[in-house]
C-alpha cells in the first residue's frame, strides 16, 4: 500500500512508530515536501535518519521550500522503482524531480520544489537555497519522462499545486506574488496528463479539493 502525508518539517512525532503503526513491510509513505529531517548534519539528525531508514516500510520524500539542498545533494543518485532517487539511509529515500516510478503495480510522477514565502528573511540567515526553485533542465526532464509514460500515471505527488488550485485555496484568491512559473507548469501537466489523484503538501491543510486533487498535511492517508 502507498500512503501519503504532507510537510513534516522535522517533527519526529509525525513519523513516530505509533503514528505509522498501520504501515506494514513493503508499504511506502510519501511525504509531499518540507521533509525537514535533513537540515543541520548533526549527530542527532544522523541518528534519526538511520532510524527512519531502518523501518520495515519505505519512507520517501520529495523536496519542498524548507530543505537544506547542500546536504541533500551530497547523497549519490541511485535507482529505485524504475526512477532516480537519492538513498538517504536504508529504506529512506529522496524522490527526485520529474521522475516516474512504478511501485506495487502503480505508476506515479514526482516533482518537488517551490518558492519560499519567507525567502527574504531566510536569505539573511543562510537558510535559503537557490535550488528550491526547479531549473529549466528539471522542468524539461519532467515533461520528457511524462511523455515516455504516455502522459498517463496513477498518482502525481508535488509540493506545490496547480495555479488554479492554489488560487482556490488562497484567501481572497491570493496575489500574483504567490504564484510562480512552477504553478503554471503544473497547470500544463494537469491539462496534458491523465491521472487518478494529485497530492500536494504546501498549503498546510488536509482537504479534498476536487475529485482528482487532495491537499495533504497532518493526515496519513492511503492512496486510492
Amino acid at each position: 500500500m502507498i500512503y501519503v502525508t504532507g510537510d513534516t518539517h522535522g517533527d519526529a512525532r509525525r513519523l513516530s512508530q505509533s503514528a505509522l503503526s498501520r504501515l506494514r513491510e513493503g508499504d511506502t509513505l510519501i511525504v509531499c515536501g518540507d521533509f525537514g529531517f535533513l537540515w543541520d548534519g548533526s549527530a542527532k539528525e544522523e541518528k534519526m535518519l538511520k532510524d527512519l531508514g531502518s523501518r520495515r516500510y519505505n519512507i520517501c520524500f520529495i523536496d519542498g521550500t524548507h530543505e537544506n539542498f547542500k546536504l541533500l545533494n551530497e547523497y549519490d543518485e541511485d535507482q529505485w522503482a524504475h526512477g532516480k532517487i537519492r538513498r538517504i539511509s536504508g529504506n529512506l529515500r529522496y524522490l527526485m524531480r520529474g521522475e516516474v516510478y512504478q511501485l506495487q503495480d502503480k505508476k506515479f510522477f514526482t516533482f518537488g520544489g517551490g518558492e519560499s514565502p519567507d525567502m527574504a528573511m531566510r536569505m539573511g540567515t543562510g537558510t535559503w537555497f537557490r535550488e528550491e526553485m526547479p531549473n529549466r533542465e528539471e522542468l524539461r526532464r519532467g515533461m520528457e519522462n511524462l511523455r515516455k509514460a504516455g502522459f498517463e500515471v496513477d498518482y502525481i505527488f508535488t509540493h506545490e499545486p496547480m495555479q488554479k488550485t492554489k488560487e482556490f485555496l488562497t484567501p481572497s484568491g491570493g496575489s500574483a506574488a504567490l504564484f510562480t512559473a512552477l504553478n503554471t507548469y503544473f497547470d500544463e501537466i494537469g491539462r496534458q496528463c491523465r491521472f487518478k489523484q494529485w497530492y500536494f503538501g504546501s498549503m498546510h491543510t488536509d482537504k479534498r479539493v476536487s475529485a482528482r486533487e487532495t491537499a495533504v498535511f497532518k493526515q496519513i492517508i492511503a492512496t486510492e
